[in-house]
C-alpha cells in the first residue's frame, strides 16, 4: 500500500501555489517598473524598457500570424543587436521555440541545425549572407528568412522575403501573449559547437 505524501496531499497545482517561472516575465516587468528607463544601447541608438517591451510583442504578434505557435522552431542567426535581444522574447511569447546559430559556424553545419530544428522561419543578419546563402542552397524546404540589417556594419546581401523592421510593422504592440503552459515547456534550442561530426 502507498504511503501518502502530506506535503503533496490536497496540494494541487494553482494560481496560489504555482507559477510556472519563465524570463518572460522578467521583460514584461520591467516594462511596467522602469518603462522610460533604457533597455538597450545600440550604436546612438536607444530603446527603454517599455519600447522593447513593445517591439517584442509587435515581434511575437507578427510570427503568430505567420503560423509560428506551440513547439514551432524559429532560428537566427545574429549578432548583438537589438533584434536578437527581441527575439529572446519575442518567439517564446508565441509557444514557439528560439534556436540561436552560433555566427561563427560553417554552411554545413548551419544546414544541418536549420533541419534538424525542423525551423519555419530563420532570421538572419545581413552580415553573414555569404555563409547562409550557402547553408541555405544545401536544403530542400529551407525556412522563411528574414533580414536583420544592422545599419552600423558593413556588407551583406539581404536574402529573404522581408526585413525584420518590415515583419515588426505586421505585429501588434498590445499582443496578449501566455506565459509557457510549466517549466517543461521548450522555449530555447541550443546545440554544440566546434563539436567532431555534426552538432548535437
Amino acid at each position: 500500500m502507498a504511503t501518502q505524501n502530506i506535503y503533496t496531499s490536497g496540494l494541487d497545482k494553482n494560481l496560489a501555489n504555482y507559477t510556472p517561472l519563465s524570463p518572460l516575465t522578467f521583460l514584461e516587468r520591467a516594462a511596467y517598473v522602469y518603462p522610460q528607463h533604457t533597455s538597450i544601447v545600440h550604436g546612438p541608438d536607444r530603446y527603454t524598457w517599455a519600447e522593447t517591451y513593445a517591439r517584442a510583442r509587435r515581434h511575437a504578434s507578427a510570427l503568430a500570424k505567420r503560423g509560428i505557435g506551440l513547439g514551432d522552431t524559429v532560428s537566427i542567426m545574429g549578432f548583438n543587436t537589438p533584434q536578437m535581444y527581441e527575439a529572446h522574447f519575442g518567439v517564446p511569447m508565441t509557444g514557439g521555440v528560439l534556436h540561436s546559430i552560433n555566427t561563427r559556424l560553417d554552411a554545413d553545419s548551419i544546414a544541418f541545425q536549420l533541419q534538424h530544428a525542423e525551423s519555419k522561419i530563420f532570421l538572419t543578419d545581413t552580415e553573414a549572407s555569404a555563409t547562409i546563402r550557402e547553408a541555405l542552397a544545401q536544403l530542400e524546404d529551407p525556412p522563411l528568412v528574414i533580414d536583420i540589417v544592422d545599419p552600423y556594419t558593413d556588407g551583406g546581401d539581404r536574402l529573404g522575403e522581408l526585413d525584420y523592421e518590415a515583419l515588426l510593422a505586421e505585429g501588434d504592440p498590445d499582443y496578449a501573449w501566455q506565459l509557457p503552459a510549466d517549466e517543461w515547456q521548450a522555449i530555447t534550442l541550443n546545440y554544440t559547437s566546434g563539436t567532431t561530426g555534426n552538432p548535437k
